[in-house]
């Protein structure tokens, strides 16, 4: 599917993209699978903000995708939409099963109105369907990945990735994300065959900040260009250096490039190889 470009008949629109909908579904969107939700304001419960840069935004729907489908194990279902989500990258798909049940999963690339799906332990290998890790080919692309027995699906759903199962030898499975990654993973565990649709996401320009604005995002404000009073960067003439060794978040704590992952000592045996470190720029 392409990105639409706009002519540029104003600032905003210059250099401004979309994402052409033309091959979705113009139904609207299942009533008894999209109920209502509540907006984000970045605030708790006191009304205190404590996510900054958050709120506004255009009034959306909640989906209720299925990231699991295991409970529909050896039911066919038949794809009667893809759909818009705004609540996230990848477009969905509407799945009308063969017991009369109705869902939402994500769509893979490919994937058209009347296809035929299904999840197994052991299915055909053909995209969307859904079975265990060791039984899968070695090299196929896979999406929607559960890396853990009895969850659902938790990793590889944004739009136009996939990861690749690599190999089956021994206990586990072992499975390279996109950041190129290499995990194992149980094979007990379900993928789906494909890659997630939507791959021309990564290509959309927003174009204004007003576009944002519509996302549910506020402006941000450099921590240099505050008061000292409100942030460690703040203070001094104009945008002038932080004056530190290291900058801090505006709580006083290390940012950028401090490394924040915890639980260490129990997912560390999981990684067979690290993802490779990013090259700055100049070097």
């Amino acid at each position: 599917m392409p990105v639409r470009v706009y002519k540029p008949t104003s600032p905003g629109r210059r250099k401004m993209s979309v994402s052409d909908f033309s091959a979705l579904s113009s139904k609207k969107p299942e009533k008894s699978l999209s109920p209502g939700k509540k907006s984000i304001s970045g605030r708790n419960a006191h009304g205190r903000v404590t996510v900054r840069r958050r709120g506004g935004g255009h009034k959306r729907r909640h989906r209720i995708v299925d990231f699991d489908r295991t409970d529909k194990a050896g039911v066919p279902g038949t794809i009667k939409a893809i759909e818009y989500d705004p609540n996230r990258t990848a477009w969905i798909a509407l799945v009308y099963y063969k017991d009369g049940e109705k869902r939402y999963i994500v769509a893979p690339e490919g994937l058209k109105e009347g296809d035929q799906v299904v999840c197994g332990e052991r299915t055909k290998v053909k995209v969307g369907n859904r079975m265990q890790l060791k039984h899968i080919p070695t090299g196929f692309k896979i999406y929607n990945v559960q890396i853990q027995l009895g969850k659902k699906g938790s990793v590889v759903r944004s739009a136009g990735s996939s990861a690749m199962l690599t190999s089956l030898d021994g206990k586990y499975a072992q499975v390279q994300l996109p950041s190129g990654e290499v995990r194992y993973v149980p094979k007990e565990c379900y993928a789906s065959i494909g890659t997630v649709s939507h791959s021309e996401h990564s290509l959309i320009k927003i174009g204004k900040a007003g576009r944002m604005r519509w996302m549910g995002r506020r402006p941000k404000v450099l921590g240099k260009s505050m008061n000292a009073v409100d942030h460690p960067h703040g203070g001094g003439e104009g945008h002038g250096p932080i004056g530190l060794k290291y900058p801090k978040t505006p709580w006083g704590k290390p940012a950028l490039g401090v490394k924040t992952r915890k639980r260490k000592n129990t997912t560390n045996r999981w990684i067979v190889r690290r993802r490779p470190k990013k090259r700055r720029k100049g070097k």
